[in-house]
């Protein structure tokens, strides 16, 4: 056994159906009794809803969350936030009510309670991304962590199949690059293989049973777990890339993990292991090699496969790969311009990851 580290964080998690109607008395627990909403544009229903169980409490909304956190709109909301005389935060959404949610309480210091209703995970980790004239940062604080997570499966039941599809493939991305980083231990492993292990194996019935239950309870108990992998250890290359592609580019996110993750996986396959036979394990039809896993996974899923589709440039594979290699993030390979830049040109065109990177 190797010698390890491991710290938990120390969020309060619910889980569960209906458990939306636990909301005021998590607001109770925690002291609070006026919270500020918040949503994308799409969202709004889910803000209503919320209404309804909150009551008259409610010291305003903001319903104008977007991907990647721009600081543009943080501050916007801030300004209507502090106005509001709120002394909490209820995010609504996926990862991008979820950041912005983030943003806002280590600006302020208040309580933050969380309701995802997405598998992006970002819910139980201490880590925001933020975009500042077209440039992602990532920070993490303990201080940014949301104080509870309330899952209610009921608000996934509606999740689109293609989304339902990305945002899985994100939560999987968190558990591979804890599987293989610096700091990662026995527990977080465990949980990284069980997490996988339930994405992978709800996430292509929901592709042709989008309103079964018990698969949608599944992906969001790996989603929990995955996300709980990326709060307690560092991030790696697939992250960097993703980070670079979103911010740089505007790509959506989840669909860019998607695309991304089975080339940075073959990246470091050399490298890792052990991490790529705990995966392989985790993998359905893997029969020992995580990249063939995946990319059977993501056929399943019927997922876009290439950056181009998502709007990204073949001009733009050069400035992507300068940008990753600048200020990288530890890696369990080295990390070199010319495989990062192949790694890039194959995710832009769509081909299958192949472990000759």
């Amino acid at each position: 056994m190797d010698s390890f580290e491991y710290n938990s964080n120390p969020a309060r998690v619910i889980f569960g159906s209906g458990t939306v109607k636990k909301v005021p008395e998590e607001l109770a627990r925690a002291k609070v009794s006026k919270p500020f909403l918040l949503s994308t544009p799409q969202q709004v229903t889910h803000i209503d809803l919320l209404k309804d169980v909150l009551g008259d409490v409610v010291s305003g909304v903001f319903t104008e969350a977007t991907m990647h956190t721009p600081v543009e709109v943080t501050e916007k909301a801030l300004e209507q936030l502090k106005s509001s005389g709120a002394d909490s935060i209820i995010s609504i959404g996926g990862g991008s009510t979820v950041g912005l949610g983030k943003a806002l309480s280590i600006r302020t210091g208040l309580f933050h309670l969380t309701i995802p209703t997405t598998y992006a995970g970002s819910e139980v980790t201490p880590i925001l991304g933020e975009t500042d004239a077209g440039r992602k940062t990532t920070r993490t604080d303990p201080k940014i962590l949301p104080s509870a997570v309330v899952y209610d499966v009921d608000f996934t039941m509606s999740l689109p199949a293609g989304l339902t599809a990305t945002s899985g493939v994100n939560a999987i991305a968190h558990a591979v690059e804890a599987l293989y980083a610096r700091n990662t231990n026995p527990v977080i492993n465990l949980l990284a293989q069980e997490g996988v292990k339930a994405l992978a194996s709800s996430l292509p019935v929901l592709i042709s049973e989008p309103s079964s239950r018990e698969a949608r309870s599944s992906a969001l108990y790996g989603a929990w777990l995955c996300g709980t992998c990326l709060g307690s250890v560092g991030m790696s290359i697939h992250h960097k890339l993703c980070h670079t592609l979103g911010g740089s580019f505007n790509l959506p996110h989840s669909e860019t993990h998607t695309i991304v993750l089975p080339h940075a996986l073959a990246y470091n396959a050399p490298k890792v292991p052990a991490a790529m036979k705990a995966l392989a394990e985790a993998l359905p039809e893997s029969e020992g090699d995580a990249i063939r896993g995946l990319n059977i996974l993501l056929q399943k899923l019927k997922v876009e496969r290439g950056l181009k589709a998502l709007g990204m440039q073949e001009s733009d594979i050069d400035k992507a790969a300068d940008i990753a290699v600048s200020n990288p993030y530890w890696n369990p390979r080295p990390i070199e311009r010319g495989p990062i830049r192949e790694l890039i040109r194959r995710a832009w065109a769509g081909e299958e990851a192949r472990a000759d990177l």
